[in-house]
């Protein structure tokens, strides 16, 4: 498997001004969403334009670890600790579900990244997997596996019919929270309970 798109190509057009992008923010399943793609989840939605959207779920764990995957880019595999090496991909998506997506933190420089915010980057590179096996690549970084697509309106039409939650999105929930927990202290953060949220709430 390689799970690297090297020719996955990245956009960046500038969203036209009669509409409000939603990158570099949360998107988390309302109580109506029951498509088990999403049912549960918080993505970071990583672009977002007249386009479409695409965005990376961030607390839902594969059976393949990071140990596995970047094995197939570097001969010398040194994990910081003995415990890194047991870390968990995860399911960005249902698009391309073969190939990896690492969302970090900005640092270093790679073949194919977008830049999200001040803070985060997403990058499609071999490279960085090298780097990662290496002990060579980001401080803080999240392996996903596919990614969340939407085609133009699409988005936008899902959001009205009330099946998602919109928020700012915080660094720190994608890699210092537990993931079990990043759905509802994203919410917390931003004032909502997400168990006393009704089907019938709107988005913030």
């Amino acid at each position: 498997m390689n799970p690297v798109a090297e020719q996955t190509h990245l956009h960046h057009t500038t969203p036209m001004s009669s509409m409000v992008s939603l990158k570099n923010h949360f998107l988390i399943a309302m109580p109506a969403l029951h498509d088990p793609n999403f049912n549960q989840s918080i993505s970071l939605i990583c672009e977002h334009n007249e386009e479409g959207a695409m965005g990376v779920i961030i607390n839902r764990q594969s059976d393949i670890t990071v140990k596995e995957i970047v094995t197939q880019f570097s001969d010398n595999t040194r994990f910081a600790t003995e415990d890194d090496e047991h870390l968990y991909a995860f399911e960005g998506g249902p698009v391309y579900p073969q190939h990896g997506f690492v969302l970090h933190r900005n640092q270093g420089e790679w073949t194919y990244s977008l830049n999200i915010s001040d803070e985060l980057t997403l990058t499609t590179s071999q490279d960085i997997m090298k780097a990662i096996g290496d002990n060579e690549g980001p401080d803080e970084y999240l392996i996903a596996l596919g990614y969340a697509g939407w085609e133009a309106g699409q988005l936008e039409q899902e959001i009205s019919d009330n099946s998602w939650l919109t928020i700012p999105a915080c660094a720190d929930i994608v890699f210092h929270y537990p993931i079990s927990e990043r759905r509802s202290l994203a919410a917390i953060m931003n004032g909502i309970n997400l168990e006393k949220l009704s089907s019938l709430a709107g988005h913030a």
